[in-house]
């Protein structure tokens, strides 16, 4: 299994509950298929660069994961059409 770095971008006016349940299902996609969740860095609401779906702002989350190709697939798959995720990013973790 490799290093991950995931980020994902959720929507702002996700109230306190909401957001932890959305995050804690995100999760549950990669654990179910294997992955670990290593470290977990919830950045916050931050402003974007540039508008994204008239957003302006969004909950940004950066994840570390051990994972096989199959947890990462789903994750993707099901993040695409989440409606409370605006963007997501899987990067190789080097460390």
């Amino acid at each position: 299994m490799k290093k991950y770095e995931i980020m994902y971008i959720l929507k702002a006016d996700l109230d306190e509950e909401a957001r932890k349940s959305e995050i804690e299902k995100l999760h549950a996609i990669l654990t179910g298929k294997g992955a670990k969740v290593t470290n977990v860095n919830e950045w916050g609401l931050r402003t974007f660069a540039y508008p994204i779906n008239d957003m302006l702002k969004g909950y940004y989350v950066v994840i570390k994961v051990t994972a096989e190709n199959e947890a990462l697939r789903e994750f993707v798959r099901l993040a695409k059409i989440d409606q409370n995720v605006v963007r997501h990013l899987i990067t190789v973790d080097k460390d």
